[in-house]
């Protein structure tokens, strides 16, 4: 059985790790009971000379008590799990021969659970935020070969998502609505209405998104936000999960070149400085445990065929998740290759001026030990031509890259919107992503660049 096989026994929501616990749980009381009766009967039993030498010899108490209970409890063990995989053999293979399907008992618990998959499919787990995530996806769900899996960052703190964040005290379910929305099988009325905006001038609703307050209203109703994201996936019929990051309200915070330190998504993203580090901390500013991370979010990047980081904001977006020690530590022990999705152009206020290197660089740099493999990077030079003269951004093309060494493999691709230069092509990006996870060697034969672990950051740049 392979190793991921294994893992996904022990995924969150498949009813079989808890029952494990309690099996395993009852036997040792019924063990300790018996051991416990052997005992008292032993004590207060005087035993015939004739079978006293039996006695003692079957108790192995020729043995220093170490080794005879070691003895036992490796007998034991080895006979409990013996009996237990012949016994489930005897009693489950009879009604597989039954089920008209040639698929393993895992792949059928499974699809019980969490519904059919797609046979052969790649398992994609993209990680980020904003609408660089949304535009990943709503290209992904259309290539059936993809399971998708989107973890999202919650550490919005403006507008209609930064006002209920606040005053209901949960994640923030803006960047979730949208990659719900985004993996809805359909733009149906429904997902029309998830992504409606009030804008009636001095309403209390102004601003305000329909998704952001379904998604509220079923965190009050269910008592808790990871059922209410269950629900609204289900309600719009999403091809995919979302998995927030973290359940906890965080705030983001960067540490700038010029000594100032700000906190929330909102101000980082104006910053107009060149950023030294980023942190994450609670909303009443303790700091972040180990344990904050979404364990199904984990789960999904430890099946992963293919990562994927972003696109999207760098400081806002991709850079928050990776600011979790759990998320680098399951990726670095991933085999799946981890690809960073580059941006087309530059943001204003959060990386001005940078180049393609700085976007890989920096993400190297959070990544820390986990090993970044690859970055998509655009090559169509009609974002150039798309950015008007007085617009206070740049294009983000393969270029600039010689100087930067060779581990990580740059696969230069046209990735852009015919439509919108400015903007990534969410077929062009699902097709790139595709070949890579099917046919890696290809690929890479395909581009002509590689780079290795920067000895900078884009901040000295």
């Amino acid at each position: 059985m392979d190793v991921r096989d294994w893992r996904r026994w022990l995924r969150p929501g498949m009813s079989v790790k808890r029952w494990f616990v309690l099996l395993g749980f009852g036997v040792i009381l019924s063990s300790l009971a018996l051991a416990m009766g052997l005992a008292w009967a032993y004590r207060s039993t005087s035993f015939p000379d004739a079978i006293s030498g039996v006695v003692r010899k079957s108790t192995l108490q020729f043995l220093p008590h170490p080794y005879r209970e070691g003895i036992l409890l490796a007998v034991g063990i080895l006979a409990f799990g013996y009996g237990l995989w012949r016994l489930s053999i005897s009693v489950i293979k009879p009604l597989m021969d039954l089920i008209d399907s040639d698929l393993p008992l895992i792949d059928l618990l499974h699809n019980n659970r969490f519904g059919v998959a797609e046979s052969k499919q790649i398992r994609v787990v993209a990680i980020g935020g904003g609408t660089g995530l949304s535009t990943l996806l709503r290209g992904l769900k259309n290539r059936k070969e993809f399971d998708i899996t989107a973890i999202v960052t919650v550490a919005d703190d403006g507008g209609s998502t930064g006002r209920i964040r606040k005053e209901f005290d949960i994640p923030a379910p803006g960047d979730i609505r949208n990659c719900i929305v985004a993996l809805a099988e359909d733009e149906s009325i429904v997902a029309r209405l998830f992504d409606y905006r009030f804008d009636k001038e001095g309403s209390t609703l102004q601003g305000h998104s329909f998704g952001n307050l379904f998604i509220t209203a079923l965190s009050q109703v269910t008592g808790s936000f990871e059922e209410a994201v269950i629900e609204s996936a289900k309600v719009l019929a999403s091809r995919g999960r979302v998995f927030p990051s973290t359940l906890d309200t965080i705030d983001l915070c960067a540490e700038m070149e010029d000594g100032r330190t700000l906190c929330g998504e909102s101000a980082i993203g104006h910053s107009y400085g060149r950023i030294r580090q980023m942190h994450l901390q609670h909303a009443d500013g303790s700091p972040i445990s180990e344990s904050a991370v979404y364990e199904p979010a984990l789960a999904a990047l430890q099946s992963a065929d293919l990562i994927v980081l972003g696109p999207g904001s760098l400081y806002t977006s991709v850079v928050p998740n990776l600011l979790f020690a759990s998320i680098r530590r399951v990726i670095g022990l991933s085999t799946a290759p981890v690809v960073y999705v580059c941006n087309v152009a530059t943001q204003p206020g959060e990386t001005d001026h940078f180049e393609a290197a700085d976007h890989i660089s920096e993400v190297m740099k959070y990544l820390g030990d986990a090993t970044l493999s690859h970055a998509l990077v655009n090559n169509n030079r009609a974002v150039e031509d798309a950015i008007k003269t007085g617009v206070p951004v740049e294009a983000v093309i393969d270029e600039g890259l010689d100087e930067l060494g060779q581990a990580v493999k740059i696969l230069s691709r046209d990735l852009v919107s015919d439509a919108n230069p400015l903007r990534h092509d969410p077929v062009k990006l699902a097709n790139a992503l595709f070949e890579l996870a099917s046919n890696p060697q290809e690929a890479e034969n395909r581009t002509v660049r590689a780079v290795e672990q920067p000895s900078y950051s884009a901040a000295e740049r």
